[in-house]
């Protein structure tokens, strides 16, 4: 069987040639909602090699074949790993033609697969492609060295590869003994002093997950990871000249204690909420002071709800959605800020390039949706009814009191401010477009 996916791209053919020989290729092309993990990129188009895993171990490498490297127009790639190269013969051609001022990419899959599991597949990679050469359009600036931490996390999972197909180089900050040559080992306790050196920006993003029971001590690990750690940092980030260090916060900040009812809009203008995570983002924020004393540019990136099927509240309803017990948390009446895994990204990637953002940034979709809509749209996109709503007893009984009400039924209209002034363009403004994009759910799949 021969699959064909066709579409016409906004950008030159050298440049979409040059992206997808750039690291981090693979893993921006993969779909979140297969079970796919990039263990090794192809080093070259010409005759590099990738390796994926499965659940089980099951392990797919794909060879790129010398015969067919015709940059820019053409690279091909075939499975090799059995049993699965056996099974599937799979063997995949990239044609790239230029067209206007355009590049038709054509990808073209001889498999034993039907068309209907590599549809949605290739309309998400032609998409995502799209939106990250126009994103990377928007946000064009000097090859940067980017020290990150919390790579390895739901959210630098997605922004490392982003940043690298920028061009960026990226140093990975771990608290192991460092083990490639991308990485550096960094104790949050006593950063050493040359942890940041020849390095243009940090971004932070490590800290303890706040998903879990609020008892002593989830709490505990919740501040520990955060506060401290990151006021360390920002003293290295001033002894080593960085031009700016780029923090993850929280939306958080605004505390829980608002009314389901409030409809005000929340900016970044507005002043701390009460609660234990209004009191340790605040602590959070606070602890990058250093950095800005010593002149650096510090943006603080109050993040939403993220949304991606690898991670946080979605990895955890899809499954429940999926089976048709999905339905609205409590009232339902609560709003919830909501961003896109690869919006946020793109949050990420401006707050690093663009000089005019500074202080706090806040990382939501401009258009939060209230929880009983937010479960509506989830079950449209799935098919599933959302019939099943779960009492507020629920997330009392598995987060404890102070973790329902600061995570679960937690009321926050939280609104882009700063973000829309700067003329910020959102990948996926509308919920149910996130969704679908990152579930593989689209209503059509445009060019083919």
């Amino acid at each position: 069987m021969t699959f064909v996916h066709s579409s016409v791209l906004d950008a030159p053919i050298e440049e979409v040639f040059d992206w997808h020989a750039r690291p981090g290729a693979i893993r921006r092309l993969t779909p979140p909602w297969q079970p796919f993990r990039v263990v090794e990129e192809a080093a070259s188009l010409a005759d590099g090699r990738a390796v994926l895993r499965l659940p089980g171990g099951l392990g797919w490498v794909a060879e790129h074949v010398p015969e067919a490297y015709a940059p820019p127009h053409a690279f091909e790639d075939r499975l090799v790993s059995r049993p699965l190269a056996d099974l599937l013969r799979w063997h995949h051609r990239h044609d790239l033609t230029a067209e206007g001022g355009g590049t038709r990419l054509t990808d073209v899959v001889a498999a034993r697969l039907p068309d209907r599991l590599l549809a949605p597949m290739f309309a998400y990679r032609h998409r995502q492609l799209a939106d990250d050469l126009r994103a990377l359009r928007d946000l064009r600036s000097e090859p940067l060295t980017i020290a990150v931490t919390g790579a390895s996390g739901t959210v630098g999972r997605s922004l490392v590869p982003l940043l690298t197909t920028a061009g960026h180089r990226v140093v990975r900050l771990v608290r192991r003994a460092a083990q490639r040559p991308d990485e550096r080992t960094w104790r949050p306790e006593a950063p050493a002093d040359d942890l940041l050196d020849g390095v243009d920006a940090l971004v932070h993003l490590a800290g303890a997950s706040i998903a879990g029971r609020f008892d002593d001590r989830h709490q505990e690990a919740v501040r520990t990871s955060r506060v401290g750690p990151t006021r360390r940092l920002a003293e290295a980030a001033a002894r080593a000249g960085v031009r700016v260090v780029v923090s993850a916060s929280a939306v958080g900040f605004y505390g829980s204690d608002r009314s389901d009812r409030d409809d005000t809009e929340l900016t970044e203008a507005d002043e701390r909420g009460t609660g234990f995570l209004a009191d340790v983002v605040a602590d959070w924020e606070a602890d990058t002071e250093p950095a800005r004393e010593g002149g650096i540019r510090v943006v603080l990136v109050r993040t939403g709800i993220v949304q991606t099927p690898q991670g946080g509240a979605l990895r955890l309803q899809v499954p429940l959605y999926a089976a048709g017990l999905g339905g609205r948390l409590g009232s339902g009446q609560q709003w919830q800020p909501w961003i896109g895994i690869d919006d946020l990204t793109d949050i990420y990637l401006r707050a690093v390039v663009d000089a005019r953002l500074a202080g706090p940034v806040n990382a939501v979709a401009p258009a939060p949706v209230r929880q009983q809509e937010y479960a509506a749209v989830l079950g449209r996109v799935l098919h599933r009814p959302t019939l099943v709503p779960t009492p507020a007893l629920g997330p009392r009984v598995l987060l404890g009191a102070e973790g329902a009400r600061e995570v679960a039924l937690a009321s926050q209209r939280v609104t882009p401010r700063v973000l829309l002034d700067a003329g910020h363009r959102f990948r996926h403004p509308d919920l149910e477009q996130a969704l679908r994009h990152m579930l593989g759910h689209m209503l059509g799949h445009a060019g083919q």
